[in-house]
């Protein structure tokens, strides 16, 4: 649940209130029953708990193939082979006896 600020209109008194999102705003204020105004605040911060963090948890840099519209040729030191032909394993060399 969100903590929203408040100031009063009549006596300047600025408070926070801890609220759902559902809740109406506040009117009155707690010190002298004025009308009050909800404040625009900047938020929380990210807030980072636990005991560490991995490459494998962020997005990965770079732009991909589709974001620049034209793909992008990867070379490599090793030969691509020209034939992806699956060996068949039934037939197997016997030694001559």
């Amino acid at each position: 649940m969100p903590t929203y600020e408040y100031q009063c209109e009549k006596c300047g008194h600025r408070f926070e209130a801890f609220q759902s999102m559902k809740d109406k705003p506040l009117t009155s204020c707690p010190a002298c029953s004025g009308p009050v105004k909800r404040l625009i605040s900047p938020g929380a911060g990210l807030i980072f708990k636990g005991s560490g963090f991995y490459i494998t948890d962020y997005k990965k840099t770079g732009s991909s193939p589709t974001e620049s519209g034209k793909s992008k040729e990867i070379q490599t030191d090793k030969p691509v082979p020209k034939s992806t032909e699956k060996k068949d394993n039934k037939t197997k060399d016997k030694p001559s006896s």
